[in-house]
């Protein structure tokens, strides 16, 4: 969405969390304090394209679906080190990432969890150990496509993502309760 699209407009998760998750993470945990109420702070999303060593407009095209699906530029991101095993170059092009915040972080969250994850194929639930102690999720995504926003048939290649969910959670119990409210399907 355009910046002034998002002028003045509260995305339907965030309402959520604010008539719902806020209440019941305050009845569930105790907390005294607002402001200590677990939240979540930003998702990043990652590509990355091992084949961009061969082809290095691979990483471009790469960051033009993601571009896509997050509605916000992606950076794309380069080696820091040669590794001559994997062909890679100091300074080469293996990916792209992003970084969303606010609306638009509410925005792909929505639509992760009512259209996207539903999509995937053999989908049994998201793995509740994926938490890294702190508080943040990570999952993975095997094929960008199950996204509305790419074309199937117009899509090059089929390539991987990692969607990681950075929580103001102090620890992994408050981050699941969190994400559990915002109807994240895990498994049981």
């Amino acid at each position: 969405m355009a910046k002034a699209q998002l002028d003045g407009y509260t995305p339907r998760l965030k309402k959520h969390y604010e008539e719902v998750v806020r209440p019941k993470l305050i009845e569930e945990f105790g907390y005294k304090n607002p402001m200590e109420v677990p939240a979540i702070d930003k998702i990043v999303l990652n590509m990355g394209v091992g084949e961009s060593t061969a082809d290095s407009k691979k990483a471009s095209v790469a960051a033009a679906d993601l571009a896509l699906i997050a509605g916000q530029k992606p950076v794309i991101t380069k080696a820091r080190k040669a590794i001559s095993q994997f062909k890679v170059r100091e300074g080469m092009p293996i990916g792209a990432k992003v970084t969303l915040r606010k609306a638009r972080m509410y925005e792909f969250m929505d639509r992760l969890v009512t259209v996207a994850l539903p999509r995937v194929r053999d989908f049994r639930g998201l793995n509740p150990k994926s938490f890294d102690g702190r508080g943040n999720y990570a999952l993975g995504i095997k094929e960008h496509l199950v996204f509305p926003e790419i074309n199937y048939d117009k899509a090059e290649q089929v390539w991987g993502m990692d969607v990681i969910i950075a929580t103001t959670a102090k620890t992994d119990e408050e981050a699941r309760a969190l994400l559990r409210h915002f109807n994240f399907p895990f498994r049981q």
